[in-house]
């Protein structure tokens, strides 16, 4: 993250947006969440859709998730400006490191401590959600 709050978006990632334009929000954890255009409006549509806005738990949604988001343009060197109260939000400060996943459909940009910190914090219920995940697989069985 460069002192303007530019973040270059690798390559390999690039090369898979059409476009230049992504949406960025805030995630569940502390992290957020960028999607292209399409992705980021079939998941509003579907949260503006699920429940009435008179339910507690589809407003708390709608202002967490959907309210943040802000469209943001790739720059030609491939850098996306991230919006200081997002930057804020998930603690991504100027002039450090972060770390962005590739999530199939959509990304995860994180501070680096942050992130190694969900690590730690998550191995055991990781391991956990690995072995359930062999079982769904089957691996081992023949």
């Amino acid at each position: 993250m460069d002192e303007k709050g530019r973040f270059l978006i690798p390559v390999r990632i690039r090369s898979e947006i059409s476009g230049n334009i992504l949406v960025i929000t805030r995630a569940v954890d502390k992290c957020l969440w960028i999607f292209t255009p399409d992705e980021w409006r079939r998941i509003s549509e579907s949260i503006m859709g699920s429940s009435s806005m008179f339910k507690s738990k589809t407003r708390l949604l709608q202002r967490r998730i959907i309210a943040p988001a802000q469209e943001c343009e790739i720059d030609k060197s491939g850098r996306i400006t991230i919006p200081p109260s997002l930057r804020e939000s998930a603690g991504l400060a100027s002039k450090k490191e972060a770390v962005i996943l590739g999530v199939q459909r959509y990304m995860e940009l994180w501070d680096v401590e942050t992130y190694n910190e969900y690590l730690e914090e998550s191995e055991k219920e990781f391991l956990e959600a690995a072995e359930d995940l062999g079982d769904l697989l089957q691996f081992g069985k023949d």
